[in-house]
């Protein structure tokens, strides 16, 4: 697979991306970062806590505008999408949260919430909103039962799951897993890292997998990013 993607044009390449936020100091999160992801790659990106790791996982979905430098998804320059643009990009790219509970509406049931990607988007009519989700379910292992319980109702890893139900309704090409794993205990993190790469197998996904845990990297990973003080040091 390696040989395939070195000669393919990346899914996701970023150009010295630079992401710094203001005030009487200013912290440099992102200080001219490069690399690239292929179709159907996982990169693992590693690094201490505060070393900037989400924060270059948010400007590269443009939940953070970027300070300067360059992204590129599919060959297309995205850095200055806005608006309607920037709207029909957000179903190519996907973010799964660290903590599925606070990324959860918790006053929304399971299916609703699954189901709110495509009402936003308007892909789709009502019924085949419900027959997605329906799939969507069995996609990542969930009884159909569940999708009547509110997120509080649900277990850590169960929440999970439907937080990566969510990320796949509009069928991206690319998520970001932002430490997807590590409010969960090792049993039900190991459960979900195999879900995902079932789900990559299966769909054809590209990850940016980032987390603190080597092990965890080393296993999911086609290649591994280390990040230092806002900059990738290895790859």
């Amino acid at each position: 697979r390696r040989s395939v993607m070195s000669v393919a044009e990346p899914l996701l390449e970023v150009r010295d991306l630079v992401r710094h936020f203001g005030g009487r100091a200013t912290i440099r999160a992102v200080d001219g970062v490069s690399f690239s992801i292929a179709r159907g790659e996982t990169l693992g990106l590693v690094g201490e806590s505060g070393c900037g790791k989400s924060t270059l996982g948010r400007t590269i979905l443009r939940l953070y505008p970027a300070t300067r430098g360059e992204i590129r998804f599919q060959g297309t320059e995205i850095t200055g999408l806005e608006g309607s643009e920037l709207r029909a990009l957000r179903r190519s790219m996907q973010m799964v949260f660290q903590d599925p509970l606070a990324s959860l509406n918790p006053r929304m049931r399971a299916g609703a919430i699954v189901a709110e990607p495509l009402a936003e988007h308007r892909v789709c009519s009502r019924g085949e909103r419900e027959r997605r989700v329906g799939r969507l379910f069995d996609m990542v292992a969930l009884p159909s039962h569940l999708r009547s319980r509110y997120p509080a109702e649900l277990s850590g890893g169960q929440r999970q799951r439907v937080a990566i139900a969510r990320a796949l309704a509009l069928e991206p090409l690319l998520l970001v897993a932002d430490e997807a794993i590590s409010s969960l205990d090792v049993s039900v993190g190991a459960q979900v890292i195999n879900l995902l790469e079932d789900l990559r197998a299966n769909l054809g996904l590209s990850y940016l997998f980032i987390s603190h845990d080597l092990g965890v990297v080393n296993h999911i990973s086609d290649r591994v990013a280390v990040m230092y003080l806002g900059k990738i040091v290895e790859v």
